[in-house]
């Protein structure tokens, strides 16, 4: 269980624990493994578990007149599910489901109560991380009111070049497999418009696109396009 610290010392719920909590805490997680596919909750479930992600990626959605729209990717080190530790018997708000072969450790709910009883700091902290999750959730809400699609779709590309890009050579690589239609549910728009805005932004040399892998070459340029 050893090799989980340093992902938990990664998770914001986590950081003002010291590596002697982070060591009593580590064996309440249980870690499994998911095929691709695999839906770990639905909208409207009783949540009593904490996620946190090992390897592979996940995503949160809703369905709305039958249309997908993806609230959230989370990848190795992203956590999802926190609301669940807060209150007992509240209803999942989306479904989750795997987009590769994952593993997740989990924390039920019980465990976390009683360590969390004994660490106000914690409390504090778990607080904290609700509320930005909250401020992020206003944001798109706004996004999706006030900005047109194009707009929406360049401010994603930068948002998961923030969050999940890695350095390189020639710009930054969003280090997950994207398809349009998943861009699209993203955004709340359609595969046909995704498709053409990524086009013209390869064609102005910001973006380049290899087998579903997204590298942005000109961060400042997109950036530009948006504010």
């Amino acid at each position: 269980m050893n090799r989980l610290i340093p992902l938990l010392q990664n998770v914001p719920i986590f950081h003002d624990l010291s590596a002697a909590e982070l060591e009593s805490i580590a064996p309440l997680f249980i870690e499994r493994k998911y095929k691709k596919g695999t839906i770990l909750f639905f909208e409207g479930d009783v949540g009593d578990e904490f996620f946190l992600v090992h390897s592979g990626v996940v995503k949160v959605y809703r369905i709305d007149n039958a249309k997908e729209i993806i609230l959230s990717l989370f990848h190795a080190g992203d956590y999802f599910g926190e609301m669940a530790l807060m209150q007992k018997g509240l209803q999942r708000s989306a479904t989750a489901e795997t987009l590769d072969n994952c593993s997740i450790f989990t924390l039920v709910r019980s465990e976390f109560h009683q360590f969390m009883e004994r660490s106000p700091k914690l409390c504090m902290r778990l607080l904290e991380v609700t509320m930005e999750r909250l401020r992020k959730t206003n944001e798109q809400i706004y996004d999706l009111t006030f900005l047109d699609v194009r707009s929406r779709i360049i401010k994603t590309i930068f948002r998961l070049a923030e969050q999940y890009g890695q350095l390189k050579p020639n710009g930054i690589l969003i280090n997950m497999k994207l398809t349009h239609q998943q861009l699209a549910n993203l955004v709340g728009t359609v595969r046909e418009s995704v498709t053409k805005v990524l086009q013209e932004l390869q064609e102005d040399r910001i973006i380049t696109i290899d087998k579903k892998f997204i590298l942005v070459r000109d961060l400042e340029a997109l950036k530009k396009m948006i504010y």
